[in-house]
């Protein structure tokens, strides 16, 4: 297979685009890299598009070694026709060639290998070829053999018969066609096992839909009530439509001795050896349809968080709210630092409000406190009841904000945290979390595994491995787009870049550590273990704010320093200019860009990206995204009512809809229908996670503590 050609074809990019994408990735390029510093080579591919078409080189190069195996195998055997070679060779998935090689397979002992060995082939093949002019007893009659256990005129039958119901299930057309009329007009039936049981998969205890027509939530939550022993789910096919083609393609001459024996064959066939296959496999061609879908939705909606903007410059104090044990506080300066920390107890059963609002005012005032981030979790209601009392007490202004606390107790026990904080407790770490979340999510949430963020559906019950490395992906995209400080950057945050590994990160803020901040990216060819390669890699991400050079504050890469620097001197700048962001309008100056980039000896897309950065050094893509809604008034579920309109944020997007921050407990439900008058086929075309949405309620249910609403 011209693999170069496939993926071209499949993705819809030029064929020398891929051939430069995967020489880059065989020459050990990352992703990230290739996306930001090598777009002459492939075209200006962007990271996603770089992803999938990895993803699309690793199956296929699979694909083909997996056809050599097969081919060698049938070679072996004596059997390798050119006929059948050359349709193992044009194979496009798996699938078809695991058909092609079914007959082939080495198999245990079966029902047909057993008649095999008791000399039944030919008369299996007497039978197959329909010409039979005596009756088929006296024919039967010549293989009885009752050493070999064939004792009577029936027994043979039945064996051959055997052998022939085998041969019909390993013809490799005969499964595509069944495959093909399955996935067309089969139905997926789900009953409930007990139907008096109360349960979350209520709505599929009669359940009956066509294969075709199956959403991917759907199929995951059909999956997990059977796991959990609620569900008996199966795959109801169109039976007669499959006999009915079967029998057209075996039986051939009618001939009354041998048509009724292979009706039966067939039907055999069909039901003990092809079905259950079949249902397998369209099982998990659907599960794997539904996971790829929502792996894709769960990296959107990470993606979006992880971009969400930093909250710069404030002291925030993080409020990791609690019953018993009480309220952990952490204070954090605007870098990050932590200044303080406390526990109050203004819940139950203590209810020391007036005390914890003492000691809040006292905090505030100390170390001029203007932004509160409150965890959502257990007691945040109540919390937060107690944090708007005193908003209105103090004379400062001081917001306050409710963030997803999903993965902090995760973080907070994890042996990261411990390194991190040796000297606090799981509270103590939860609540600097639950600030620093808030200061800069990406660089606070990359410690978490991006499973346990609380965005995305059904993650546990998909294949774990694919759902870490497209997560993985991500965090890395979103990490080398945004930039590191190579002076603060944590281990865990210096990992996700380009070409950086785990052990590569902790060197070098052990070097950090040990020699002080880094003056120079050069710098990084002496951390243990980051060779001439990794620095390639990583350099052009890792920012030095204040060092030797102000192009190592930018998004350039250390290769093309010479050609910036000419490029500088040319337009009458120098580096002071662009240390003091004197180099604004550089980009009006510059009529031919080809030009210029051929005398600079640099491509065209690679000089306006270092024009970009020389304009806006080091820019935060993030700065785009919306800002988090900031609160200092708080509302109760009881307080809703139907036809009201709020303002929330959008915290996670699923496939049926979307959930909504709307200030309350309980985030809120938009069903599909309700986000757009237009026909949508995903929520993902009309909002992402962080999107600030104006929404209506439609209905409130405080005993099942469900919000439904509307954004029409």
């Amino acid at each position: 297979m011209d693999i170069i050609a496939k993926i071209s074809e499949e993705l819809g990019i030029k064929k020398h685009q891929t051939e430069a994408a995967v020489k880059l990735i065989d020459e050990g390029n990352t992703i990230p890299f290739i996306a930001r510093y090598r777009k002459e080579a492939t075209g200006a591919l962007n990271d996603e598009v770089l992803r999938n078409l990895f993803e699309r080189l690793n199956y296929l190069r699979n694909l083909e070694e997996r056809k050599e195996t097969v081919l060698a195998s049938i070679e072996e055997q004596g059997k390798l026709t050119d006929e059948l070679r050359a349709q193992i060779v044009a194979a496009e998935t798996m699938v078809v060639v695991e058909d092609l090689y079914r007959p082939y397979k080495p198999k245990r002992r079966t029902r047909a290998t057993i008649a095999k060995e008791k000399g039944l082939e030919p008369l299996a093949s007497v039978i197959s070829l329909q010409m039979i002019k005596t009756s088929l007893t006296e024919e039967a009659a010549k293989y009885i053999d009752a050493e070999k256990g064939v004792e009577t005129a029936e027994d043979a039958i039945a064996g051959a018969k055997d052998i022939i119901a085998e041969s019909i299930s390993d013809e490799a057309d005969y499964r595509s066609r069944i495959r093909e009329l399955t996935m067309k007009k089969g139905r997926i039936i789900s009953v409930a096992k007990d139907p008096e049981a109360e349960s979350v998969y209520e709505m599929y205890y009669e359940f009956d839909e066509p294969v075709a027509k199956l959403a991917g939530h759907r199929i995951l939550a059909l999956n997990r009530g059977e796991n959990e022993k609620f569900l008996s789910v199966k795959v109801e096919a169109p039976v007669e439509d499959i006999l009915r083609y079967l029998e057209k393609q075996v039986i051939v001459r009618d001939n009354q001795e041998t048509t009724p024996v292979l009706k039966e064959v067939i039907e055999d066939a069909y039901d003990r050896l092809i079905a259950p296959a079949i249902e397998r496999e369209i099982r998990s061609e659907l599960t794997e349809r539904a996971e790829d879908g929502a792996i894709k939705v769960f990296g959107k909606n990470l993606e979006q968080l992880l971009m969400q903007p930093p909250i710069a410059g404030q002291v925030v104090l993080g409020w990791d709210p609690a019953f018993r044990t009480g309220c952990k506080l952490a204070v954090v300066d605007p870098t990050g630092k932590v200044l303080d920390t406390t526990v109050i107890y203004p819940t139950a059963p203590q209810n020391k409000v007036e005390e914890a609002k003492a000691v809040l005012k006292k905090l505030i005032s100390k170390y001029k406190i203007t932004l509160i981030s409150l965890g959502n979790g257990t007691a945040s209601r109540e919390s937060e009841q107690v944090i708007v009392e005193l908003l209105k007490e103090i004379p400062v202004k001081v917001q306050y904000i409710i963030v997803n606390e999903a993965g902090a107790s995760v973080y907070s026990a994890s042996k990261l945290a411990t390194e991190e904080f040796p000297n606090f407790d799981v509270g103590q770490r939860s609540a600097t979390s639950m600030a620093r979340r808030l200061q800069d999510p990406l660089a606070e949430l990359v410690k978490i595994d991006p499973k346990s963020i609380g965005v995305g559906q059904y993650q546990h019950d998909m294949n774990q491995k694919k759902l870490s490395e497209a997560l993985g992906g991500v965090v890395e995209d979103c990490v080398n787009k945004v930039g590191v400080d190579l002076n603060t950057a944590s281990a865990s945050l210096l990992e996700y870049i380009s070409g950086i590994s785990k052990v590569i990160a902790k060197n070098i803020v052990a070097y950090r550590e040990e020699n002080g901040r880094f003056t120079s990216r050069a710098q990084l060819l002496k951390v243990a273990k980051l060779g001439p390669k990794a620095y390639e890699q990583c350099a052009g991400f890792m920012r030095i704010n204040d060092g030797k050079n102000p192009l190592d504050a930018t998004g350039v890469h250390p290769e093309s320093y010479d050609a910036t620097k000419q490029l500088l001197e040319r337009l009458g700048y120098s580096m002071e200019d662009v240390k003091e962001r004197r180099v604004e309008g550089i980009s009006k100056k510059i009529h031919d860009y080809k030009k210029l980039a051929a005398e600079l000896g640099v491509g065209e897309m690679t000089l306006q990206d270092i024009v970009k950065e020389l304009e806006k050094p080091a820019r935060d893509p993030r700065e785009d995204m919306p800002k988090p809604i900031l609160r200092s008034d708080v509302l109760e579920m009881k307080d809703l009512t139907p036809g009201m309109v709020l303002k929330g944020t959008v915290r996670n997007v699923i496939d049926f809809g979307a959930f909504v921050d709307i200030g309350v407990h309980q985030d809120g439900l938009v069903h599909i229908p309700q986000m757009s008058d237009k026909y949508i086929k995903h929520p993902l075309e009309v909002v992402s996670v962080g999107d600030i949405v104006e929404v209506k309620v439609m209905s409130v249910d405080l005993k099942k503590q469900r919000i439904q609403l509307t954004m029409k």
